[in-house]
This record gives structure tokens, C-alpha cells and sequence, in this order.
């Protein structure tokens, strides 16, 4: 029986070995060979890359701008929404802690009470003094007429005496329009105090009004409709327990997700190529079944450098011509850009191309020539074959097994013009030699 077992696996192995044996020796005796058909059509010249969807349009939610004017220079973050979150207008979306202006309140508050019980108490003291004053202009009012009926009844006094009165009551006068002047003096300075303490009390009064209008700004809220997207500082997204600063309070943003862009990096080498209105065709990374459309809305004139590359890129902006809801901001899209498009020509693959002494370019066909081509524009694939092939004609993409001694078979057209350069540049080295054979006569007639 274990013979018998024995004998089996022999068999298999055999005949495995058989198969394996017959396999490569037909790969080895007819080679390897590769071919395409040379095609006629519509041919496309494109640039592929990845990007990175972004809205259009967005608007920042800021938090309370005016918290500086009450230096509150840094707020923290309590709470906020998940990023992402599909808000409408009026929508919480973060608390600020407000402890810092509360603080400033209550202080603000202090000050207005104590201004307006000193606003009290210079009424009080105008009051007092203005009265006062009215009292001593009254008293010298009787002083005067006392004086002047004492003149009236010293008419028959010596003339000294007279002279004496007439003098009291003019002092008396003196006295009493100095009290006046005195008294209106009082009145404009009581006024300034008064004007003075009452802007004080209007300011306080004020400043705790904003305060409370700020107050209100540190529930932020959405301006408008959309999906929050929160803000990066310092290489960091903005999260609960985050500060933002008063003169950059910038929380998130609300990106428009009915107009979205696609933002890509175009290498240097191909970037001439890129124009304002192409067309682009946009594939997503998350949704391989969707198909959008695109036009190449900004070419950046700078170049800048990638992280981790050593290749110049410019910025290349594609809009996105569709609107569809399940559109997101940073989703990765695939762009193919329609550089250009030409209709009815003749192409095979790049890897039917190949090149003799460097500038020689042919193909290997099928009935064993090595047949020079003229190549046209190309793209990821394709390369158009403006002449010396025709539709139909086999060309190998790897290379045969007559290629070693076979001869490139050159087309008429493109030999003429080869021995045409090749004329001119002969005539005008013989030119200058020609030119060249005075000079030498001359300089050795010198000599001798």
C-alpha cells in the first residue's frame, strides 16, 4: 500500500516537471513578443495629479473682536461643536469663558457707583456754596443802601465827614459787585465739576453696556449656514480648552458646499502646458463611482517646494463644475487636464518608440523593418505618429529578436531635409574657410 502511495507521487512530480520543462522551452524558442496595432482617432494630451477639495467661498466665525477694548487679550475655549458638524444661522457653536470680563464688569460697575455718589454729593456742595454766595450779595445789597442813607443824612456834617460817607458807599458798591462776580465765577466752576463727573458716570454707563453687548459675543454662533470646519494655529487644530487671541479671533470657518474647488501642484516640467479655461475631468478617492467636471480657474506664477520633495510645483486652482451634497472640504480628487485635443490621427504606445543615435526615431514592425517615424504630441500612454506608419500596422512594444543588425529604414522626406541641414552646415564651413585662407597669406606675407 505504501508502495503503491509512492509510486503516485512519483507520477505527479513526473509529469509536473514534463509541463514545466515543455512550457519555458516554447517560451524560449519563440521569444517573448509584444505588439500593438497603430490605431486612428480622436487623441488626448493630458496631465494627471491628485488635490484637495476646498470651498469656494467660506466665511470665518470670529469671536468677540472687541474684547481688546476691555483688555481681554486671550479667551479660552469651554465648549464647541464637532468639526464637521451642519449648522444653520444662529447655531452655538463654542462657548468662550467669560470669567476674565466678568471680572472687568463687576470693576466697571464699582467705578459708576462711586461716580455717581460724587456726582450727588457736588450737588449737594454747589448747593451749599451757591447759596452762600446769594446770602453775602443780599447782606451787601442792605450795606449799600445802609451807606447811602447815611450819606443822605450827613448833608449838614462838615464836608470831611461827607466826603467820608460818599466814600463808604462807593466801597460798599465795590463789594458788592465783587460778591457778583464771585458768585457767577462759582456757578462755572460748580458746572465744570458737575459736567465733569457726569461725562464720567455717561462713560461707565456705556462701557457696561458694551460689556454686556461683548458679553453676549463669547456664545459664538453661526453667521450663516454650513459645515464647521475649525481653524489651525500653530500646527495645531483649535479644540475645547484652546485660546484664541482678541486680535486674531478667528474660532472656524463655514465653507459654501454647494461651489467647491479642487487645489493641485503641477510640476515645472509640465506647468507651461497648463492654461486658464481647460477642462478637467475630476474623479474622488472616497466615491471611485463619481464623475465630475472641472475648469482650471488659476495658474500660480511662483513655484514653491512640497514637504518632502525636491521638485518645484506651482499651484493650479480647478473649479468644480457640479454641485453635489456629499462633497467635502480636504476629500482627495483625482484631475486629468485636457491639454489639448485633436481629432482623426494616427497613434500606438509610447513603448513601441524607440531611438537611434539620438534623434533617429523608429518602430519595429511586424514584417521585420526597423521603420523611422515622425512623433507628434503625447500623453500618459499614446504618441501620435504624424508620419511613416499607416492604420493598421503591428509594431512591437518589446524589442525582436532582428533588431541587433537590422537597419533603421529612413523615410525620403525626412533624409532630404537631414542632407539639406547637413548642406548648409558643409557650405558655411566652407565659407569660412575661405575667408580664413587670405587671412593666413596675408599674416605670412608679413612674416616674410
Amino acid at each position: 500500500m505504501k508502495n503503491k502511495k509512492v509510486y503516485i507521487i512519483l507520477a505527479i512530480v513526473f509529469v509536473v516537471l514534463i509541463f514545466v520543462w515543455r512550457f519555458f522551452s516554447v517560451k524560449t524558442g519563440e521569444g517573448f513578443e509584444i505588439m500593438a496595432v497603430a490605431k486612428k482617432g480622436d487623441f488626448r494630451v493630458e496631465i494627471t495629479s491628485s488635490g484637495e477639495l476646498e470651498a469656494l467661498n467660506s466665511v470665518e466665525v470670529l469671536g468677540p473682536v472687541e474684547a481688546r477694548r476691555f483688555r481681554v487679550n486671550n479667551m479660552t475655549i469651554e465648549s464647541m461643536v464637532d468639526e464637521g458638524t451642519v449648522v444653520s444661522k444662529g447655531d452655538v457653536i463654542a462657548e468662550l469663558d467669560k470669567s476674565e470680563l466678568f471680572g472687568r464688569i463687576e470693576d466697571r460697575r464699582l467705578d459708576l457707583e462711586q461716580s455717581k455718589a460724587q456726582y450727588e454729593q457736588i450737588q449737594l456742595d454747589t448747593s451749599l456754596v451757591l447759596r452762600q454766595e446769594r446770602d453775602n450779595i443780599t447782606n451787601l445789597e442792605y450795606i449799600v443802601e445802609e451807606r447811602k442813607l447815611v450819606v443822605e443824612q450827613s448833608q449838614f456834617e462838615p464836608p470831611a465827614i461827607v466826603k467820608q460817607n460818599e466814600y463808604n458807599v462807593e466801597k460798599a458798591q465795590r463789594d458788592l459787585e465783587q460778591a457778583k462776580d464771585r458768585y457767577r465765577v462759582k456757578i462755572l466752576q460748580e458746572r465744570a465739576r458737575m459736567v465733569e463727573v457726569a461725562a464720567r458716570v455717561r462713560e461707565y454707563e456705556n462701557e457696561l453696556v458694551q460689556m454686556q453687548e461683548v458679553l453676549e459675543k463669547f456664545t459664538v454662533r453661526a453667521p450663516q449656514n454650513g459645515m464647521v470646519i475649525y481653524q489651525s494655529g500653530r500646527g495645531m487644530k483649535i479644540k475645547e480648552g484652546s485660546q484664541i487671541s482678541a486680535w486674531n479671533p478667528i474660532v472656524a470657518t463655514l465653507p459654501d458646499l454647494s461651489r467647491m474647488q479642487s487645489v493641485t501642484y503641477i510640476n515645472e516640467v509640465d506647468i507651461r502646458k497648463i492654461k486658464n479655461g481647460q477642462k478637467v475631468e475630476i474623479g474622488l478617492d472616497a466615491f471611485p463611482d463619481k464623475k465630475l467636471t472641472g475648469t482650471v480657474k488659476k495658474v500660480a506664477n511662483i513655484g514653491q517646494q512640497r514637504p518632502n520633495s525636491d521638485a518645484k510645483v506651482f499651484e493650479v486652482v480647478i473649479v468644480v463644475n457640479e454641485s453635489d451634497p456629499s462633497l467635502r472640504p480636504a476629500m482627495t480628487t483625482s484631475n486629468m487636464i485636457i491639454v489639448d485635443k485633436v481629432g482623426d490621427v494616427l497613434y500606438v504606445p509610447l513603448e513601441a518608440i524607440n531611438v537611434h543615435n539620438d534623434s533617429i526615431n523608429y518602430v519595429f514592425l511586424k514584417n521585420g523593418t526597423k521603420q523611422e517615424v515622425l512623433l507628434g504630441m503625447s500623453n500618459l500612454n499614446d504618441i501620435i505618429i504624424e508620419k511613416g506608419l499607416n492604420e493598421g500596422e503591428r509594431v512591437y512594444l518589446s524589442t525582436p529578436d532582428f533588431a541587433k543588425n537590422a537597419p533603421v529604414k529612413l523615410m525620403a522626406e525626412l533624409n532630404g531635409k537631414r542632407m539639406e541641414i547637413f548642406n548648409e552646415a558643409a557650405g558655411i564651413e566652407e565659407e569660412e574657410e575661405k575667408e580664413e585662407a587670405p587671412r593666413g597669406n596675408r599674416r605670412r606675407g608679413r612674416a616674410q
